[in-house]
Formats: C-alpha cells, structure tokens, sequence
C-alpha cells in the first residue's frame, strides 16, 4: 500500500536550484515519486511511498523551506504506485495565472469547511463556480456549478471579470490552491462576497459521508489513480491513450472505444496513421503484460 500526499503552501522562496536537487536527491534516495513544483510564491506537490518514507519526506521540505504547517495537505492511499517518477520543477508560478501571490494577501475567513460549503451552496443566489478544466468538470462536480470552460488557467480572470460583484461567489478545485489565487484576484477587482472550499474537493469527499454529500461523481486526479470517489477510494475511469483524457465504463463499451488507441472523445479526430502507430504500441505493451514485465508505453497500472 502507498500512502499519497499533497500539499501547497505559499511563501516567499529563495535558493531554487540548490533546494531542487537537495528535494529530487532526497525523494530518488526514498523511492518517492510524484511532483513537487518550487516557484516565488511558494511551493505546490503530490508525492507517493511507503507511509515512513513519506513522513520523512515531509520533514525534510518542511526543514528546507523552514515551513511549520502546509496552507493545506491531504492524504489518501493507493495500492499501486500512481505516479511514474520524481519530478522537482522551478516555475514562476505555483499554479499559473500572471499573478504572483503574496501570503498575507490570504483571506482565511472566506475558507468554508464542508458542511458550511453545503449551506452556501443550497443558497438560490450563490454562484458556484468550478475553476478546473472542462475534462475534469465532465467526470464530476457539485450540483448546480458552473465551469468556464477554460482549458488555459491563465485565461480564467477573463471569465470571471463577467460575474456580478455583489452575488456571493463559492469556488472549488481539486486540492484548495487554484481558488486561492482566484479568490484574491477577485478580492482586488472588488468582489467583497468570495468563498473557498477549504482543501478543495478532496478534502471535501474524504470528510464528507455520501449520504451528505452534494457531490456528484468522480473527481480527476492528475495520476494513474485517474479518479476518485467519496473515502478517496479509486473510481472507475481510465485514461484513453489517443487523447489522454478520462473516460468512463460506459465510454468503453462505445464502438468507438479501443483499447489503447481511441475513444468517443478522439476516434474522429485521429489520423489513420496515429490510429496505426497506438496499435502498434499497444501490442508491445500486451506482448509485455504476457511475459510479465512490464513495457516503456505503458501508462496504467490500475
């Protein structure tokens, strides 16, 4: 069993490419893999071992940062390692939007728990907003939520410069760190009514008992898990490897599913020669799974 882990925190670092390698070294050293993202603003990560490995790999970032507490963290576990390697990155950005945020600029006080995100979301005048991707949108959301569309973060303050200054405004995302820039974004443009679901959706379905729930689906997550349900519990997508988005069973059954190369979502849009060129991967990677071993195209392990 592997223990996955993840955490933002912002502040205000320096040293980017002496604490990259001391971070990459140590997670190589413990047989960690995922990624940790190292900017100005602060630091943003999703890493999975063994419980005991895990553990010290939070006291050392903790140490090289010099961080008491994360802004915010979760755990669930996985029965399979869902990330491929260890990646440490330096960007300008935590989450990129062309907006450095400063720490001091949080507003902690518009930070709802889950039960108080569901009395504001019951409300006929709040306006839900998911802030991810439209293929994430797609595999699950609250009820009544509306998302951009907007497949570039950075085009996101475009959206939201459209909404209504004086309606409440409830934003969620995956893990709490894409609301944060965008709740201080609106709080600048004048928005005095803005909220956040504190943890975001994964906090959300691991402290909330389905039966309470607003929730409704599965929520992506961005490793070979794919997607996860209410406990964090592994859900019941897979990722199509024509086009690299999520697709669920009743995708599969499609006649436009197949396996390794398309699904609804791409069938028409790929080449005959792309078409060509996954079966032929896919048949190296089913030649592999015969023999036991595992192949270099391989994505999956669930």
């Amino acid at each position: 069993m592997f223990e996955v882990f993840g955490f933002y925190k912002f502040k205000k670092l320096i040293s980017f490419k002496k604490n990259k390698l001391l971070i990459q070294d140590f997670l190589i050293k413990k047989g960690i893999r995922g990624t940790v993202i190292i900017a100005k603003e602060g630091l943003n990560g999703t890493i999975s071992g063994k419980t005991k490995d895990i553990r010290d790999a939070i006291n050392k970032i903790k140490k090289i940062f010099s961080i008491k507490e994360f802004d915010n963290s979760n755990i669930s576990k996985s029965k399979f390692q869902p990330f491929h390697k260890p990646k440490v990155k330096v960007k300008k950005e935590v989450v990129p939007m062309n907006l450095i945020l400063n720490s001091k600029e949080r507003n902690f006080d518009t930070h709802l728990d889950p039960k108080e995100w569901n009395k504001l979301i019951k409300k006929k005048d709040t306006h839900i907003i998911d802030t991810r991707k439209p293929f994430e949108f797609n595999v699950g959301t609250f009820k009544k939520s509306v998302n951009p569309d907007v497949n570039n973060f950075r085009d996101f303050p475009k959206y939201l410069n459209k909404l209504k200054k004086d309606k409440p405004v409830a934003m969620f995302c995956t893990g709490g760190i894409r609301c944060e820039k965008t709740s201080v974004y609106l709080k600048k443009k004048g928005f005095k009514n803005i909220y956040q679901l504190n943890g975001g959706i994964l906090n959300y379905l691991k402290k909330t008992k389905e039966k309470d729930s607003l929730w409704k689906g599965e929520c992506f997550v961005f490793d070979n898990r794919i997607s996860l349900k209410h406990e964090l519990k592994v859900g019941s997508y897979f990722m199509c490897s024509g086009c690299r988005k999520p697709i669920s069973p009743k995708d599969k059954k499609s006649k436009k599913y197949e396996e390794g190369v398309s699904c609804p979502n791409c069938h028409d849009n790929l080449t005959d020669t792309q078409k060509a060129r996954f079966r032929m991967r896919q048949k190296q990677i089913n030649l592999a799974k015969k023999s036991g071993s595992k192949h270099i195209f391989q994505k999956e392990f669930k």
